[in-house]
């Protein structure tokens, strides 16, 4: 790679951190292709309040839609569910479902017992639907996000114990 074109990455890296500022965004992933073997993958994130503050009104969500966990919940509210050690995060920006398609069976329910590895929701990011799987075994105990959702890189899902 040439001089110049270690200048110009550093310039276009610069730049994409500066929109990630000037939009408040959490990250940004650019490929950038020069030819056939050439390429340059970019990934710039910043830990951000966006993600929790995201979060806030999805974990106030959860205890409506199911009362029997409420007591659980509302224990320690300035608890970051993210900080949960059985908290499954997102993996990427995107919009979350809890079921294949609309109308069907959600992947699992509050309380439904998972096998690692099993598929918990999808989260659709530029047209793909990614399978979000189990990373353990365990009972679902809190839901944290509902269907449809815009999800943030990093944002609690839900809570497997």
């Amino acid at each position: 790679m040439t001089k110049t074109s270690h200048e110009a990455d550093v310039a276009f890296i610069q730049a994409l951190a500066e929109l990630l500022r000037e939009h408040d965004l959490t990250e940004l992933q650019v490929k950038r292709e020069y030819g056939e073997d050439d390429s340059l993958d970019v990934r710039v994130s910043r830990s951000a309040p966006a993600p929790v503050a995201a979060a806030t009104p999805m974990m106030a969500a959860a205890p409506v839609a199911a009362p029997a966990p409420t007591t659980a919940a509302t224990d320690s509210p300035a608890e970051d569910p993210a900080l949960h050690p059985g908290a499954v995060t997102s993996p990427m920006v995107g919009t979350a479902y809890l079921q294949a398609e609309p109308g069907s069976e959600p992947f699992v329910k509050l309380g439904s017992t998972v096998t690692e590895g099993q598929t918990l929701l999808i989260v659709e990011a530029m047209k793909t639907m990614n399978h979000i799987p189990a990373p353990r075994s365990g009972t679902v105990k809190r839901i944290l996000v509902e269907d449809g959702a815009p999800v943030e890189f990093g944002a609690p899902l839900m809570i497997i114990e």
